[in-house]
């Protein structure tokens, strides 16, 4: 839909219903937090829309005026965007069990979530509970993840050599984010289904992964329903990307199915997967194991949940190891220091704290998303002594927490050292203490912390041993501005100059 007839639309809405708003409004007044104001049906959503801008700038824009925690009107939606540490601490620590649901879905991601049928999605409760305890203790565990260590070491090589094969057609440069997107791919595609796929294969699993992303973004109906008439040739191509993911994953279930029941059949095929936990998972409250439909949503889920983030966070490691040559000498001096020639493995990570301090601050820095997974609350509650009633959205803006310079010693350098010799300390589960969430923190947490943290640091360590990395064009600048796409990435993607090490 052409995006001045939209506003038009909207602005015609907006301006008949004033009147019939004015006269029919609730009496019931919530002592919400400050924000802009609004018009009445479509609240802020214009401003928004209007503004040009990311919504997380012009989110951060707001709170020099508002403060940490403001209320936005988008719509039939109202939320509420926390960015203080201790109100995330009362929030999702202090009264965690209240805030630990999820808000309404708008249809389209219904459909593809099989109506919440997600660890991520799902309501708190049973439903919840069960997917979660399956994906930390079969799929995400120390133990489960040891199991894919020569997954990882073998896509560590492709990686390397999709890099150098790159840079000779180039004269030496190479694209960070899809070079990098590929291999993280490639892991989580084994560990899911535990099948060998050629390249052709994964590249077209992965672009029906971006499809799906690309069709999940927000649309102006999703906060106005009124509006969905208007949008019926997008539901129904929402629909037609659903029947093609599903086409496209049942035949990869099927065979893994048939590889697991009939050990041998296909000598390829993995000892173990994420996938064989579901075809008889017991979903507390169910009675039935889940449809493939289900399956497809679940496996969904454990891809897209780790691949765009890890991704991400390794382009914009490369920015800062070109930025600074001095950090990226040091991480290879001490993987040299460490593994000598052979090749990094996983297991020496814990033997590099400059590699992990510079993860953490990468991670402070450069949190792959601005805003945690949407929360809820289960019952009408307080929070900063604001009213925070049932069905609103409760949105956490990382960057306000990782950047906040009371808790933070100059908190806009990027300096690994803060973790070393700066004395600076911080727990990203937020167990001992609150300064960093990237994966989120509480009840509601990322069940895929250990695994990010694991491949973003095996994956810098690997390009760094293999290769030096400068800017492209020669002796330009990096460009640290920001944009928003699926996670938030650089504005312009990252090409960089490799050269072999000696």
């Amino acid at each position: 839909m052409d995006f001045f007839y939209t506003i038009f639309i909207l602005t015609t809405i907006t301006f008949t219903f004033t009147i019939i708003f004015t006269l029919t409004r609730p009496t019931r007044r919530f002592n919400l937090p400050p924000g802009p104001p609004g018009w009445p049906i479509v609240g802020n959503l214009l401003q928004v829309a209007g503004s040009g801008k990311p919504f997380f700038q012009y989110v951060r824009e707001l709170f020099p005026k508002y403060g940490p925690i403001i209320t936005l009107k988008m719509g039939t939606r109202t939320m509420i965007i926390i960015s203080q540490a201790d109100m995330v601490h009362e929030a999702l620590i202090e009264k965690g069990q209240v805030f630990a649901t999820r808000p309404a879905e708008n249809p389209t991601r219904a459909v593809f979530s099989c109506n919440k049928f997600t660890v991520n999605a799902a309501l708190y409760g049973p439903v919840w509970r069960s997917l979660r305890r399956n994906m930390v203790q079969n799929a995400l565990s120390a133990t489960k993840l040891r199991m894919f260590s020569e997954v990882r070491a073998t896509a560590m090589d492709k990686l390397v050599d999709r890099l150098k094969t790159e840079a000779e057609a180039n004269g030496g440069a190479v694209w960070v984010l899809k070079t990098a997107r590929f291999a993280v791919f490639c892991i989580l595609l084994s560990m899911c289904f535990g099948l060998e796929m050629d390249e052709k294969t994964i590249e077209q699993i992965d672009d029906m992964m971006k499809m799906v992303l690309l069709t999940l973004d927000p649309r102006l109906d999703d906060y106005l329903p009124l509006l969905r008439p208007l949008c019926s040739k997008k539901r129904k191509r929402a629909m037609e990307v659903r029947e093609q993911q599903i086409a496209m994953l049942v035949p990869f279930i099927e065979r893994r199915r048939v590889a697991i029941s009939r050990p041998g059949s296909d000598p390829r095929a993995a000892e173990f997967s994420y996938l064989d936990t579901l075809f008889d998972l017991t979903v507390d409250g169910r009675s039935d194991p889940p449809s493939y439909p289900e399956i497809v949503t679940l496996c969904s889920e454990f891809l897209n949940g780790g691949t765009d983030t890890t991704a991400t966070a390794v382009e914009w490691a490369v920015a800062r190891f070109i930025e600074s040559p001095t950090i990226q000498s040091r991480v290879y001096e001490e993987i040299k220091s460490v593994v000598g020639e052979r090749k990094i493995d996983e297991k020496d990570i814990e033997n590099m704290p400059y590699l992990n301090a510079v993860v953490k601050e990468l991670l402070r820095k450069h949190p792959p998303t601005y805003f945690s997974l949407t929360h809820s609350v289960r019952e009408p509650a307080k929070l900063a002594g604001y009213d925070i009633p049932k069905g609103v959205n409760v949105e956490i803006y990382i960057p306000g927490i990782g950047e906040d310079p009371k808790l933070w010693t100059n908190p806009d350098r990027f300096d690994p050292d803060r973790f070393l010799t700066g004395g600076e300390s911080a727990d990203i589960t937020g167990v001992t203490g609150l300064k960093m969430i990237p994966f989120g923190v509480g009840r509601r947490i990322c069940p895929g912390l250990g695994m990010a943290t694991l491949h973003v640091s095996l994956m810098i360590g690997r390009m760094v041993q293999e290769f030096e990395w400068r800017s492209w064009p020669e002796n330009s600048k990096v460009d640290f501005s920001e944009k928003s796409e699926f996670t938030v990435v650089m504005k312009n993607t990252l090409r960089a100059m490799i050269t072999p090490r000696v």
